[in-house]
């Protein structure tokens, strides 16, 4: 008898999906919200990293093989190294099919990156 359990999969709340923060100009950060926009610029902050963060949001259909992506100019550890920071950072996520890893950037970070570097709108 098999102990295993198929859980449903839970679709991102997108307020939660987010990952960081207001607009700079909206307050100051808080302590956790510096953290977390931070490592996302850290991650963003390696030319082979942007590159491959680019070649994932710009793939045809929002996601990308790692076959398709790792032609930037270093050895597939590395790209290997670099995707993972990228995931650490919330960048990311992959998906395992077969022996390839996919890997997706959410609208959500997109919207939240986007949302950081904007102008607030001043108070009337």
């Amino acid at each position: 008898m098999s102990n295993n359990k198929v859980l449903p999969l839970a679709e991102p709340d997108s307020d939660t999906a987010a990952p960081c923060c207001p607009p700079l100009t909206e307050r100051p950060f808080t302590a956790d919200e510096a953290e977390t926009a931070a490592r996302m610029f850290k991650a963003l902050g390696d030319p082979v990293r942007l590159r491959l963060f680019s070649a994932v949001a710009s793939h045809e259909g929002g996601e990308a093989c790692v076959c398709d992506i790792s032609d930037v100019g270093v050895s597939q550890p590395t790209v290997s190294h670099h995707l993972k920071k990228l995931k650490e950072a919330g960048l990311l996520t992959s998906e395992r099919r077969g022996t390839w890893v996919y890997y997706r950037v959410e609208p959500s970070v997109l919207a939240a990156m986007g949302k950081l570097l904007t102008i607030a709108p001043a108070a009337v």
